[in-house]
């Protein structure tokens, strides 16, 4: 079966490759917007199912895997910052603190649409402004999440205790992943 991942993230390439899998990155254009009422774990696994559903016809032999990320902190969405200032709000607002992160996968064939979500908790220690100035300047978390990188300085040198997946954090939750893929 052909695999096609539709991410633009370096990083869930990089992890589907050291699953071990063949693929190839397609494109989605979709508008990425969550109904009002929706429930905070439940939102990845919508927007990574929106994905799915905004591809193309699938062909015979392929399989799309699509995934999406949420961090979630006192019950509120943190998105992708949109400027510094906002990535500095979200930094300042989860030192000290443990939020969750959801990432949600969604597997589609012609004939089935398997969709799960994995979540973790992460405790971040205090984060000064000075260390925050530093990583938002040297690292731009402008294309994650909650506006950190698990893999970078920040994750490195601040989180205290991880609850979960690391991978998941990562944004893709490879155990999920390799199994309905080997299932499949």
């Amino acid at each position: 079966m052909k695999i096609l991942l539709a991410s633009q993230s370096p990083r869930r390439k990089e992890l589907l490759l050291n699953l071990g899998f063949d693929f190839e990155v397609v494109k989605i254009d979709c508008e990425e917007i969550l109904p009002g009422n929706i429930k905070i774990g439940e939102a990845a696994a919508y927007l990574s199912e929106l994905k799915a559903n905004a591809f193309r016809n699938l062909l015979e032999g392929e399989v799309l895997l699509t995934a999406d990320t949420v961090v979630a902190n006192d019950n509120k969405f943190l998105g992708k910052p949109k400027d510094e200032n906002e990535a500095k709000e979200m930094l300042q607002s989860l030192s000290g603190k443990t939020h969750q992160v959801y990432t949600g996968i969604t597997i589609k064939t012609l004939d089935k649409t398997i969709t799960e979500t994995d979540v973790a908790d992460v405790e971040f220690d205090e984060i000064s402004d000075e260390e925050i100035n530093f990583y938002i300047k040297n690292y731009k978390p402008f294309d994650k999440a909650g506006s950190y990188g698990v893999q970078e300085w920040l994750g490195m040198s601040k989180i205290k205790k991880i609850n979960g997946s690391f991978y998941t954090i990562m944004g893709l939750p490879t155990h999920l992943v390799y199994k309905i893929l080997k299932e499949i």
